[in-house]
């Protein structure tokens, strides 16, 4: 599991060699509340607080998307006491911190299915994505009520809509199609997964974008999760080799081919 104490150095890696898109499992803060004998809300509230910790970190670093899941379509399984100060805390900070975000030109989405929330809450968040819809700093995505397999179930009804309508045929459905159904359709697949919290799976999230993602778990709850853990997964991104289903010495050969078909100096 990750150290606390590791640093990463700037030139420790190159930009090409960091992640470019993270996705984030914040798992761990009931758990972390419930050790300082804290009502769990505590452990959400201090979560918030270790994102905003996060976000100034991600410019330095060549990050360019990040995706939060934030309230699953599993968690209203959750009492009902929980949902309702999670939901309210998500309302609360999106109205405190829409105008940072815009400031800082970060741009806000929100994925998931928002039918449940209440009419003031889907307005607020359409509202929000309006407002920084230009902003081109970091793309923040935010997923609630959201689950992978839901994600993946809405786009093929889309296709079969199509079809119905006979605007395509079968045979014209792809993996690069139906992946234009999904949510996160502008967004590039994510480079880096995180998990807090010492579980190790991915929960029904982004199951079809996580395909060829590096997968990183550590045991540290979400609101501990610092400058130095974070770093710690950086490193361990920039150490492995993406291969994408190549071997490794094709992936070792491509350079030095690039190199060897670039033109010669005039």
């Amino acid at each position: 599991m990750s150290s606390p104490h590791a640093t990463f150095p700037p030139a420790a890696a190159t930009l090409s060699e960091l992640p470019r898109h993270i996705a984030v499992v914040m798992d761990g803060n009931g758990r972390w509340a419930r050790r300082r004998a804290l009502p769990r809300i505590a452990g959400h509230r201090r979560g918030v607080e270790a994102i905003k910790n996060i976000m100034p970190l991600l410019r330095t670093r060549g990050v360019q998307y990040l995706t939060l899941f934030a309230f699953s379509s599993e968690n209203w399984q959750r009492p009902s006491s929980e949902v309702t100060l999670l939901l309210e805390l998500f309302a609360s900070t999106l109205e405190n911190e829409i105008r940072r975000l815009h400031e800082n030109q970060i741009r806000l989405r929100v994925i998931g299915d928002l039918s449940r929330f209440p009419h003031a809450l889907q307005n607020r968040v359409a509202e929000s994505m309006a407002l920084t819809r230009a902003n081109q700093a970091l793309n923040l995505t935010i997923a609630i009520n959201y689950g992978g397999r839901w994600d993946l179930t809405q786009a093929c009804r889309a296709l079969a809509e199509l079809v119905e309508r006979r605007e395509i045929s079968a045979d014209a459905i792809s993996a690069s199609l139906l992946a234009s159904r999904l949510c996160t359709s502008d967004l590039p697949e994510p480079d880096l997964f995180i998990r807090t919290g010492g579980e190790q799976r991915i929960s029904n999230f982004l199951l079809w974008q996580l395909a060829y993602t590096e997968l990183y778990f550590t045991d540290t709850y979400w609101p501990d999760f610092d400058e130095q853990h974070f770093e710690q997964a950086l490193m361990r991104f920039a150490s492995r080799q993406r291969r994408f289903g190549k071997t490794a010495e094709q992936i070792q050969a491509a350079p030095i081919q690039a190199e060897a078909a670039a033109p010669a100096p005039a």
